[in-house]
């Protein structure tokens, strides 16, 4: 039976999307089964950063509704056979998810895949409940900005009321992955440090994500930036995937800029 990870925010624009790609991606690399599924009803930006666009015929919806059996939706990817993916529906908005067919769903997609990461729409409505429901982890997704943790606290707070895990007892374990780090910003005090967004929201650290302009243009061309060796964004999911897969990996300190003294004395005897 695989595990399945809901990748949630609190508020959208923090990355939440590219961080499921990118780390379904990873795993996947990692030799694992793994499926990325999209939440995201009404939005569908997913297959987009996978490059999958054209491919999808049917959606999730239309799984869940007898439309479509769930092997005509399921696409795989371009990049790595281990990797599946599954669309959200453009058509319809999150109403029409319902618990008993999430919950189909779901067990259906555990039985064939090590890994299921469901792309959970921005914000703490309906469509949001219904990713984290079934759940048996959650990546918490954030900006080293103040209404980004506070957000996501919010978030944080839902799922541990809401989640089928917790309701018979048990605990859904939580990560954090801080995204979109500058070194120079959080030396100068513009932005917060990771220790103080993990005090503040008190969960596990999975990995921290820096800045890299390298994300935007990856996601344009439909190739995950982990693909991209030289990306130092690539780099950090590669760390962090290498971690959900179970490796130990070292804690990389992003938040110390080489852009210092040394660099400049550097630079003048080239």
């Amino acid at each position: 039976m695989g595990i399945v990870i809901a990748v949630i925010s609190g508020k959208g624009g923090v990355g939440k999307t590219t961080a499921t790609a990118n780390l379904g991606l990873g795993i996947a690399i990692n030799e694992k089964n793994c499926i990325v599924v999209d939440f995201d009803i009404g939005q569908r930006n997913l297959d987009m950063i996978l490059g999958l666009e054209n491919r999808v015929v049917y959606d999730l919806v239309q799984v869940m509704d007898g439309e479509a059996k769930l092997k005509q939706a399921i696409i795989k990817s371009k990049v790595n056979e281990n990797l599946h993916f599954l669309a959200a529906s453009q058509s319809k908005d999150k109403t029409v998810l319902e618990s008993k067919k999430v919950k189909k769903l779901v067990a259906e997609l555990r039985e064939s895949y090590d890994y299921v990461i469901l792309d959970s729409p921005a914000g703490i409505e309906s469509g949001f409940e219904h990713t984290i429901e079934f759940a048996d982890a959650a990546i918490i997704v954030v900006n080293p900005e103040v209404s980004s943790i506070r957000d996501a606290d919010r978030a944080i707070g839902i799922l541990d009321s809401k989640s089928q895990k917790v309701k018979n007892g048990e605990e859904v374990a939580k990560y954090l992955i801080i995204n979109r780090i500058s070194a120079e910003m959080v030396q100068s005090g513009e932005m917060l440090k990771s220790e103080d967004i993990l005090n503040i929201l008190n969960i596990k650290l999975l990995g921290k994500v820096p800045e890299d302009r390298g994300v935007i243009d990856a996601s344009n061309q439909g190739k995950p930036v982990i693909l991209n060796k030289k990306s130092y964004a690539g780099q950090a999911y590669t760390r962090i995937a290498g971690r959900l897969c179970g490796q130990k990996v070292d804690m990389k300190d992003i938040e110390i800029s080489d852009t210092g003294l040394f660099k400049k004395l550097k630079g003048m005897f080239k």
